[in-house]
């Protein structure tokens, strides 16, 4: 009796330990494998027949792998029991689904399985649809270009469209010091790039402004040829630029830059350095406005910055200036904000002259260009001139307290204030020719 007991529980014993094993819910079974490993430890391997094909999970001791089993065996079982009891428009929806999903090579079961994996990091089904055109967005296909060849290409562009040596020479300098920094590819290149770069150039804001200005002009360079998807300079910090008292240009750099500026650059320089509107009016500023026969200019409300009507008186030297553009249309200045900027330093570079000691001509360098100079040297000129602080505020569009407080006593002499409003392009011998009195 003892003898048969014996065996019994030696065969059950010896039965618990064979291999495979199976996990049974309702009608589904899961199997589990033990497979020597070359160490000599034993590893379990779980049959999964959740996906569209068998695969085999991996655990490292039996408690696991059976604790598994049991947790796909009840899944497997739940959904073998929805399926049975599935109604004829829930088994359509299926099959719709299914069919939906064919075009994709994903099962209904993957794809339901991945959905709710998006649904968690989105938020939710409402925020889905934006998410996916976002991402769609940030990853059009752009033509990979490191970022020193897109330098290079940037520079042969400006150099074929006549581009003047000196400002090629400006963007050369400051553009290959970025690139020998940045060493990605221009579609990878983000605002925190550009951003920590710009802050590793040191404390001096106009050094932050003109490299920014500059690789605002490289990037907008690769969105327009397709090699980024958007201009990651945009989201850069703005800084205010600290000069200290308002730079000012003298009569003479303001003769030179007239007697190089491009005939389409030529109007709004003369319009910023005789009537002092801002940058951005004048990039607003319409020829109709430009009143040559009742000597003013009328800004809108949509032109000027303070959104109040003003008008700006035009001084003779500005109307001598202006003159050959009478009867004009459209924009004073044609092109586009970054070019206005661009033209700026074109034309500020291209004052430099080389020393020629056959012809006796002495080398002079480059008039620099002073940040808002146009409107800061109009100002002052002609406080000098009316000495009426209300007066030059209702021109400028600023307050007289303002103007006080920034312009007074830049321009000490009189006579300074009179060379500034006499700087034409021809006339009689007291007043500042050009080209040849174009000295500083």
């Amino acid at each position: 009796m003892k003898d048969s007991q014996s065996r019994r529980q030696s065969d059950a014993g010896k039965k618990a330990e064979q291999w495979p094993k199976k996990i049974t819910e309702g009608r589904v079974s899961v199997t589990i494998y033990r497979r020597k490993t070359p160490s000599g430890n034993y590893g379990y391997l779980v049959e999964n027949y959740a996906g569209e094909t068998r695969k085999l999970d991996s655990y490292s001791s039996e408690g696991e792998a059976l604790e598994a089993a049991r947790a796909l065996a009840k899944r497997l079982s739940k959904r073998d029991v929805v399926a049975a009891s599935m109604t004829k428009m829930q088994a359509i929806d299926y099959a719709s689904a299914v069919q939906t999903l064919e075009p994709f090579g994903l099962s209904l079961a993957v794809a339901a399985t991945t959905l709710a994996e998006v649904l968690k990091v989105v938020g939710g089904v409402s925020n889905l649809h934006e998410a996916a055109t976002f991402y769609a967005t940030r990853h059009k296909h752009a033509k990979r270009i490191p970022v020193t060849e897109l330098v290079a290409d940037l520079l042969k562009v400006k150099a074929a469209r006549g581009a003047s040596i000196r400002y090629l020479k400006d963007l050369r300098y400051r553009l290959n010091r970025f690139g020998t920094d940045c060493k990605k590819d221009a579609c990878n290149v983000t605002t925190a790039d550009i951003q920590e770069w710009l802050d590793n150039q040191g404390p001096n804001t106009q050094s932050y402004t003109n490299f920014k200005r500059v690789l605002h002009l490289l990037f907008e360079h690769a969105v327009n040829r397709s090699y980024a998807i958007d201009n990651p300079v945009a989201g850069v910090d703005k800084v205010k630029v600290h000069n200290g008292t308002p730079e000012i240009f003298t009569p003479g750099e303001i003769a030179r830059l007239l007697a190089v500026a491009p005939p389409d650059f030529l109007p709004g320089l003369a319009i910023g350095a005789f009537a002092g509107l801002r940058s951005a009016e004048i990039e607003r500023l319409g020829w109709p406005a430009v009143d040559l026969v009742g000597r003013q200019i009328v800004l809108d409300q949509h032109v000027a910055k303070t959104r109040s009507r003003r008008i700006v008186p035009i001084h003779d030297n500005l109307a001598a200036w202006l003159a050959p553009y009478a009867g004009h249309k459209g924009k004073v200045w044609p092109g586009t904000h970054d070019e206005f900027y661009e033209r700026q330093q074109e034309t500020a570079a291209a004052t430099a002259v080389d020393a020629d000691e056959a012809k006796g001509i002495k080398a002079q360098k480059a008039v620099e260009w002073k940040q808002n100079g146009l409107r800061h040297s109009y100002a002052s000129y002609r406080l000098a001139v009316t000495a009426d602080d209300n007066r030059v505020a209702a021109e400028l569009g600023n307050s007289a307290s303002m103007v006080h407080k920034h312009y007074k006593e830049l321009v000490k002499k009189a006579a300074d204030a009179e060379k500034w409003f006499n700087v034409k392009p021809d006339g009689p011998a007291n007043v500042l020719t050009l080209p040849a009195a174009a000295t500083a």
